[in-house]
């Protein structure tokens, strides 16, 4: 099997992940994004009245015992809040919306491009871990994007409006206001550094859980697990991970809280020398006792907002880990693609060629090595040799699963590199050895090959890889649930509705993996010859175990350790005595004798 290239290991480094980047996950979206800002800035101005409102109720309407002007005051301080409540709503809202729609586009980007890995990518990456990157990865960074735009600029303006009537305020006043704010800035670095070294190795503990729980409650891993009696020892390796993450989250929450506390200390602190110096100037006379609760409230609009952008800065320091894994996948580019001027490859004959063929999962490593031979159309082309000689490899290329290091495949004469993959692999149906099947229904299986088939299309592929009959007895027949892998059917009967989706795609290449290697004698009889229909003007390619399909090959190449070693009919194999004839005095003997 093919392994992860140089060329498709993650490529992102985490200095490559800035804000900048993180920004650019938003277009499409600045219409919206200028509407909440709106909303945003037009809830903070509305924020700033209330202190003056206050101002002139202690200053003016008590002292001058004007009840209508105290009225009029109270009034304004119930409206404010309902209008600015219903902005918020709307701003919320809007917020949401954007926010969901820049996750539901990440984690799309994300499929999309682990959709055009080839097969190399998957046979090294962990399922658990590629689950995780999608959805748990994407879900840990929605708080920063929910944030990030709107929050900043709104405390911004907040901070800065502040700010400016503090000054008009008392200029004293606001200079011993402003000089505090530096003490809020001094642990952000450290913090946000350490937290977003908490958070990646959270993230990464997540993904190895996530392939635990995969490999050991799916079907296969579950089978196994209780066959051995290994259920104490999962569970104990699970509790360690599980233990571990909270450990982490723990450690995380902790540096956040301990830095929340040495901020949320300075406010105080802040207003707490504001009313020294301000009941001084009260006392004195040269500041209204009005002016100085106007003061202290405003002290609260600027801290806050300032407060709330050091732990937007941190949150944001803390999720760069989080995205750098993100962006590690979207940013993977396929050893397997459409070339530049790729051209669609339109309905063939089917010649297949192989010339001097080489493949290398690293420089010099090579699981084949000049393997040359031709199929013409309605040929059959049987692959034998030990396991681990590169036969799954061989077979794969015709379809770029994986692709060649060096040499040329082509089909009716074309390179398979210049057209098109779709169009390449409308023309190939792939019966595996280990024949898989969606938790989904028999008939959504089938259709799996092609949308478009009808139902007299399925029965009658059905009935040519004898499964047919078996399907319509069950109760819900054709809308038979198969579970998970198709572990509600037998071995068999899943290798025949494999065969049957491979039927009905109407392929002109047909590559068959050890395709009858789960069916017992009779079921076997019945789908080879089921299969010997489907080939006649096919050009097959089988990996064979079975002496029928040997005898019935029209060539016969004999692969070890990547290299065709040998090749020809069945007879004129035997006759060499090579290592063709020791696998028909093993593996094929009891076939024979049968």
């Amino acid at each position: 099997m093919g392994r992860l290239s140089d060329r498709n290991r993650p490529k992102a480094k985490l200095k490559d992940v800035s804000v900048k980047r993180i920004l650019r996950l938003f277009k499409g979206y600045w219409g919206q994004l200028l509407a909440i800002i709106g909303l945003a800035l037009f809830a903070a101005l509305i924020g700033l009245i209330p202190p003056l409102v206050m101002k002139e109720i202690i200053d003016t309407a008590i002292p001058q015992g004007n009840m209508k002007l105290l009225a009029g005051m109270a009034l304004l301080m119930i409206f404010l809040p309902v209008v600015s409540g219903m902005l918020g709503v709307w701003q919320n809202h809007l917020n949401t919306k954007v926010t969901q729609g820049v996750i539901r586009d990440l984690g799309q980007s994300l499929f999309h491009n682990l959709q055009r890995q080839s097969m190399a990518f998957f046979t090294e990456a962990r399922s658990g871990e590629i689950v995780q990157r999608i959805t748990g990865d994407v879900q840990a960074v929605q708080s920063v994007v929910t944030s990030l735009v709107v929050s900043s600029i709104t405390q911004i303006v907040i901070v800065v409006s502040t700010i400016g009537i503090l000054f008009a305020l008392d200029w004293k006043l606001a200079i011993i206001s402003v000089l505090i704010l530096p003490l809020f800035v001094l642990p952000v670095k450290k913090v946000s550094r350490l937290r977003k070294s908490l958070r990646t190795e959270t993230q990464k503990v997540r993904s190895d859980i996530t392939s635990q729980l995969t490999e050991n409650f799916g079907i296969s891993g579950a089978l196994l697990t209780r066959i051995f009696g290994r259920e104490k020892q999962q569970e104990i390796e699970f509790t360690a991970m599980n233990q571990k993450v909270m450990d982490l989250e723990l450690r995380l929450n902790l540096v956040g809280r301990w830095f929340g506390m040495a901020t949320s200390t300075l406010g105080p602190l802040g207003t707490a020398i504001i009313y020294m110096y301000g009941g001084y100037s009260v006392i004195s006379g040269s500041m209204t006792l009005g002016s100085i609760v106007a003061f202290a409230a405003y002290l609260g609009r600027l801290y806050m907002p300032v407060g709330m952008l050091l732990n937007l800065h941190v949150e944001v320091a803390t999720a760069l880990g989080v995205f750098q894994r993100i962006f590690e996948y979207q940013d993977m580019v396929p050893d397997v693609m459409d070339s530049v001027g790729a051209t669609p490859l339109t309905q063939v004959a089917g010649r297949v060629a192989y010339k001097q063929v080489s493949f290398a999962y690293k420089p010099g490593q090579y699981a084949l090595r000049d393997v040359t031979f031709e199929a013409q159309p309605g040929e059959m082309v049987a692959l034998v040799g030990p396991s681990g000689a590169g036969k799954s490899t061989l077979i794969g290329m015709i379809a770029r699963l994986y692709d060649s290091t060096s040499g040329v495949v082509e089909v009716d004469g074309v390179n398979v590199r210049d057209v098109q993959l779709a169009s390449l692999r409308e023309q190939i149906a792939y019966v595996t050895q280990e024949s898989f099947l969606f938790h989904a229904t028999i008939g959504d299986n089938l259709r799996f090959a092609r949308e478009d088939a009808t139902r007299e299309e399925m029965e009658a592929a059905c009935r040519q890889a004898y499964i047919h009959d078996f399907i319509v007895s069950l109760p819900e027949g054709y809308d038979t649930m198969v579970g998970e892998r198709g572990h509600r059917l037998s071995g068999g009967e899943r290798q025949r509705i494999a065969i049957a989706r491979a039927i009905l795609k109407r392929p002109r290449i047909l590559i068959l993996d050890e395709a009858t290697s789960h069916l017992d004698s009779e079921s076997e009889s019945y789908v080879q010859a089921a299969l010997e229909e489907l080939m006649q003007g096919r050009t097959t390619l089988v990996i064979a175990h079975r002496l029928s399909t040997v005898l019935a090959a029209d060539h016969i190449l004999v692969i070890e350790a990547g290299s065709v070693v040998e090749r020809g009919t069945h007879s004129e194999l035997l006759a060499l005595d090579g290592l063709y004839a020791r696998l028909y005095s093993t593996q094929f003997a009891h076939a024979a004798e049968v």
